[in-house]
């Protein structure tokens, strides 16, 4: 199972502590993580998850793949800048948006152009034509947002094993 964790790359303290415990959550559930293999969220979320023995995978915007955080397992140098937010959400059965910015606005889009789900804690709302339209689910701990990933990621077919290192 693979659990996309999306965020801008420089966070609040208060986002930090949030992704780094998504992170130790999710390696716990057995969870991949993916997320961009930056800074600020996806660092702290990748953080964690190595805390507790987990497996990260960091799509990187540039050409050098040393550019990924410390707790980054496989880093993917792509070279293609923004273009990269597509393949961390399409690579997930699930994503999990913690705050962020218009990096974070568009990767949410991709996913629920692809009717994977997203899980927000603290993000993006969305409106058309002046009415909420928001298929965001909404969480407001760790704790639900990994829950409501894991459950819905199933539902998309993830399965309960990873690759361990």
């Amino acid at each position: 199972m693979i659990i996309a964790i999306i965020g801008d790359s420089s966070c609040s303290t208060e986002e930090a502590k949030v992704a780094e415990t998504v992170g130790e959550l999710l390696a716990q559930r057995g969870a991949t993580i993916i997320c961009g293999g930056l800074g600020g969220v996806m660092e702290a979320v990748c953080r964690g998850a190595k805390s507790k023995g987990g497996l990260t995978v960091g799509i990187l915007p540039g050409e050098d793949s040393s550019m990924a955080n410390t707790w980054v397992d496989i880093p993917i140098a792509t070279g293609v800048g923004y273009a990269r937010n597509m393949a961390v959400v399409k690579s997930a059965q699930a994503v999990i948006a913690i705050g962020g910015n218009y990096g974070t606005l568009s990767e949410i889009a991709y996913a629920l152009k692809r009717n994977i789900p997203v899980i927000g804690l603290n993000t993006w709302a969305l409106s058309r034509n002046g009415k909420e339209d928001d298929p965001i689910i909404r969480a407001h701990s760790a704790v639900e947002a990994v829950d409501k990933a894991i459950s819905l990621a199933k539902k998309k077919g993830g399965s309960s094993l990873r690759w361990t290192t």
